[in-house]
């Protein structure tokens, strides 16, 4: 026990050589050890850096729900996230300028996400997990409102444009934000909102009152006004938990907690 734990102490710099002892050892039990190990030092590192992310200002969303990602896919590199991004983002930047109007800068941005790159809410298989962590939904171009809402926020913000998430109970749209009247992006006037699982459609609040009238939710001025990026990725937890719950994994619906927890 004393010596794990002055391996988990080292951090991840000792993975490759936990890698290389695995590799030469035929004792099937001390492999299963150092894959423990390997997973716990992994772990350790995210939730660690999930707290840095936090207690830093909580700014960049791509950062944070590539953390999450990381918990399922350990081996993943923020650099894949990044390169697969900048590629939106470059042609995105090609097409916008600073005359356009808020509507046509968000047509803009609809055209680049769900028409150029072909992105789109992921129908057929809305609660599988994989829809919630971000490597996947730029391999195959499908998402959640969360996930795909993510996109759409760090491309706007990248590009200048005031667009922020509003959390609804069961739903996730953002809020295009009066850029003219812009001291608090929380407290200030919402000029519009758009609906990334449906191709970018603008919705007015009277699209929202009918959504919580629906699922019979009583109005709250959060389901209408911004909210942080705290907030956001702490929703896209809840929804892996969820997920887990459907498909029965308590092992991952406690890491998932655990991450949870650290932010709130």
């Amino acid at each position: 026990m004393h010596v794990s734990q002055n391996i988990l102490k080292q951090g991840e710099d000792i993975i490759p050589e936990l890698e290389r002892v695995w590799e030469n050892s035929l004792n099937a039990i001390l492999q299963e050890r150092i894959e423990n190990l390997i997973q716990e030092i992994q772990f350790t590192s995210t939730q660690n850096q999930l707290k840095e992310w936090k207690d830093t200002g909580a700014v960049n969303l791509l950062k944070a729900s590539y953390l999450v990602a990381k918990y399922q896919y350990p081996d993943l590199k923020y650099n894949d996230i990044t390169e697969a991004f900048d590629k939106i983002k470059q042609d995105a930047w090609l097409e916008m300028n600073n005359n356009l109007t808020a509507l046509e800068k968000t047509r803009v941005l609809n055209h680049i996400l769900f028409q150029l790159h072909e992105y789109s809410g992921n129908s057929s298989n809305f609660f599988a997990p994989q829809n919630s962590y971000i490597n996947h939904v730029f391999e195959t171009k499908k998402g959640n409102p969360i996930t795909l809402g993510i996109l759409y926020i760090s491309l706007a913000q990248e590009l200048g444009i005031p667009i922020y998430g509003v959390s609804i109970p069961r739903n996730f749209i953002l809020a295009y934000v009066d850029e003219y009247n812009i001291n608090d992006p929380y407290e200030e006037d919402v000029l519009f909102y758009i609906n990334t699982y449906n191709n970018g459609k603008v919705l007015g609040e009277r699209e929202i009152d009918y959504f919580l009238k629906q699922q019979k939710i009583e109005p709250k001025k959060s389901y209408y006004s911004p909210c942080s990026n705290i907030e956001i990725i702490k929703k896209l937890i809840l929804n892996l938990i969820y997920s887990y719950e459907k498909l029965g994994y308590p092992e991952k619906i406690e890491a998932m907690k655990i991450l949870y927890e650290i932010l709130k």
